[in-house]
């Protein structure tokens, strides 16, 4: 068999797409010459790869085998790209990372940036995710390393500790409950809230709070962000659930008072998975190391 890194890259591509069309859009490939590529693979192969259905396509057994054997393959390929780097000009090292949205905007700009900025020869992909995304991302081989919320299944995946922050209550200042000082979250339930759009992890995770403790969360606004979150609190439109760093950031230039909330599920632990990391790229390893080493004040 006479597969390239192109031909094994594209078919990782179309299955996860579930379209040759996509699949080719994300190789910045024609349509036709997709097309040719994977017909080539399965003319070479003796068999079908791919079921293809008007709605799209889905590997066929054949498919299903070598999918992780292209995956691997890959890795293997991008491994030795970033091992190879520090010694070929113009060889560039890439990581795969999802993260969510609390470790995103709270915990992982300046170790990025210190990275990035002594290694010019790796880029790397971020994208937000919800933490449970991310953990099948990560165990597929769609990701290199996830940053998850340590409530997570991880099961089969390798772990490292990444930071602990903790979810707190924000009001405006002049709030029913601004002169409380902590409180546990089910006698709040009462109050309206702003928060997360239906996609959060962590919006999911407080309506299943809510929901066990025989309640339903008020929802008046539902928003994209930690910080709009506290900005519509500092209006008075109803209290929110962030994490403590995101209200003391905020605390500084908005009329907010903090509530610590009792709840042993408060402590919020976030967590770096990996499918084994002696198996990434060296640069990928460093990357690991990195994120989980404290940086000098």
């Amino acid at each position: 068999m006479r597969f390239d890194l192109t031909d094994l890259t594209l078919f990782v591509h179309v299955v996860e797409a579930g379209s040759i069309t996509a699949g080719a859009e994300r190789m910045h490939l024609a349509v036709a010459a997709a097309s040719t590529r994977i017909r080539n693979m399965e003319i070479e192969l003796g068999t079908p790869l791919l079921n293809r259905e008007r709605q799209g396509v889905h590997p066929t057994p054949a498919g299903q085998a070598l999918l992780p054997h292209a995956r691997q393959i890959l890795q293997q390929a991008e491994r030795m790209r970033g091992e190879l780097a520090e010694y070929a000009e113009g060889l560039k090292g890439h990581i795969r990372l999802l993260s969510n949205t609390n470790a995103l905007t709270e915990f992982l700009a300046e170790p990025l940036s210190r990275y990035l900025s002594s290694r010019p020869h790796v880029n790397i992909d971020l994208e937000e995710r919800l933490s449970d995304e991310i953990v099948a991302a990560v165990a597929d081989g769609k990701a290199d390393i996830g940053i998850v919320a340590g409530t997570e299944d991880v099961t089969g995946l390798e772990v490292h500790p990444f930071r602990v922050d903790r979810f707190v209550l924000v009001t405006a200042a002049s709030h029913a409950l601004a002169s409380i000082r902590s409180i546990a979250f089910p006698e709040v339930l009462d109050h309206d809230f702003v928060g997360l759009d239906r996609t959060s992890s962590l919006q999911r995770f407080l309506s299943d709070k809510a929901e066990r403790a025989g309640r339903r969360l008020k929802l008046r606004v539902r928003l994209r962000s930690f910080d709009t979150v506290c900005r519509l609190v500092e209006c008075n439109v109803g209290i929110g659930v962030v994490p403590e760093s995101t209200a003391s950031r905020n605390m500084r230039t908005m009329a907010l008072h903090r509530i610590d909330l009792t709840d042993d599920w408060a402590l919020r632990k976030l967590m770096i998975c990996v499918r084994r990391l002696e198996d990434l790229p060296l640069h990928a390893q460093e990357f690991v190391r990195h994120l989980t080493t404290p940086a000098a004040p």
